[in-house]
């Protein structure tokens, strides 16, 4: 590590200024050193923009006490933000993740400082952004000064993450081991819709997941399927075991044939290390990952995402709880529309059937304010633990019938009710 002059925490971030816009590194590869030596000269600052997709770990610089110091915008709302967000004291920009790498590399949303965690540098002068690349790589190349926190528990992925250390402007030393994710235990109910998705997914599939229960519930279910490939913005553990089995080939994928192709990475250190100097691998520009133009070239794309409800004509609410920003718009649409326009695609949004409090995610309408993600028009298969509805090419009462089908049998009969008056009889 001779060929990087580090300096310390105090001596980087001395480079952030009041008035600055400073990106934060993403999901597990948020630079928490830095962060603490940012909030360390807080007092110094006002009016710095912090601009973030989700991040795990602490985001001190939400707290009630830092308004006016830093205003958080994000885009995409994780639970260290959350609070923020609904007391007003930060904001959202609701973007789909393939365009948040072009406002910032056409200045919409100007990066004066990016703050990153890399790996170690590997003979050549190149160090990596890891598990994330996401936007972080436009932030980094638009940015006046570039911060790294070099850490040797970073995996070394290769794609789009190999940057050159020419393009860092200050090194901080800094060896802390990555926030892991365990995936929660799937319920009964994320099982069954596990098997309900499976039964979807043909052979020679390529395959866009979240993280969670019921994706992971999904992938286990996978184990008998042949020749499936990966194109998604992001995978877990649960994607291993389908690659040590054979199941994953990616051989038959247009984009990237043989190569697992994601823009980050989130879960536990076996994930990381697989990722590690991993030749089929490739950590791209969300930019890229996430574009409909690319997804839909690929073979029988099947694309699972989830919702926070859905009404009984398909329109779904992904991002928020009313007026309440819950999450953010993501990579949602850019895989649904690409799934739709793949040959033998199937875009698919799975969700439980009722929240943890009893309530129908399927409803006559969606709660006021809330975000419709997926339009009507964009919704085919939707998936819970009664069954599979299949909307597309479907009239507005064609898919109630559908969606009522898969609700939960104590919330059928209301929702015939209010399909009976909103069709004025005509149910």
């Amino acid at each position: 590590m001779s060929s990087i002059n580090f300096v310390s925490p105090e001596q980087a971030v001395s480079h952030i200024h009041s008035g600055d816009s400073v990106f934060i590194h993403s999901v597990a590869a948020a630079p928490q050193f830095l962060i603490n030596a940012m909030m360390q000269r807080a007092p110094q600052l006002k009016n710095v923009r912090i601009l973030q997709l989700h991040t795990e770990g602490e985001a001190p610089y939400t707290k009630p006490e830092c308004e006016g110091i830093f205003e958080v915008c994000a885009f995409f709302v994780g639970a260290n933000v959350r609070q923020a967000i609904r007391e007003g004291r930060a904001d959202y920009f609701p973007l789909f993740l393939s365009e948040v790498p072009a406002v910032i590399r056409r200045k919409l949303v100007p990066v004066d400082v990016a703050l990153i965690s890399v790996s170690l540098p590997d003979k050549h002068g190149y160090v990596s952004l890891g598990c994330s690349v996401d936007a972080t790589l436009a932030a980094v190349q638009m940015a006046r000064t570039v911060i790294a926190q070099v850490n040797r528990f970073m995996p070394r992925a290769l794609g789009d993450a190999p940057i050159h250390i020419s393009n860092i402007d200050y090194f901080v030393e800094s060896d802390i081991p990555l926030p892991e994710t365990e995936i929660p235990k799937p319920s009964a109910a994320d099982l069954k819709i596990g098997e309900y998705i499976a039964g979807l997914v043909e052979n020679g599939a390529t395959l866009q997941m979240g993280i969670g229960s019921i994706p992971n519930a999904a992938l286990a279910n996978l184990t008998n399927h042949k020749g499936l490939g990966i194109h998604t913005e992001m995978f877990s553990d649960g994607l291993l075991p389908l690659i040590d089995m054979g199941v994953v080939t990616n051989e038959h994928k247009a984009i990237h044939r043989n190569h697992v192709v994601s823009s980050f990475v989130m879960g536990t250190r076996k994930v990381y290390d697989f990722i590690h100097n991993n030749p089929r691998v490739l950590m791209l520009d969300a930019a890229f990952v996430n574009d409909t133009a690319i997804i839909r070239q690929n073979p029988k794309v099947t694309a699972i995402n989830s919702a926070l409800e859905i009404d009984i004509t398909g329109q779904i609410c992904a991002d928020s709880i009313g007026t309440s920003i819950y999450s953010g718009v993501g990579g949602q649409m850019d895989f649904i529309r690409g799934a739709s326009y793949s040959v033998g695609g199937k875009p698919i949004i799975a969700l439980n059937a009722t929240t943890g409090k009893g309530e129908s995610k399927i409803v006559p309408i969606l709660k006021p304010g809330a975000g419709v993600v997926t339009t009507r028009a964009h919704a085919h298969y939707v998936v819970t633990e009664y069954g599979v509805a299949n909307l597309y090419g479907k009239t507005l009462k064609e898919r109630a019938v559908e969606l009522i089908r898969i609700a939960h049998p104590n919330h059928r009969e209301a929702l015939e009710r209010a399909a009976y008056e909103r069709w004025k009889g005509n149910f």
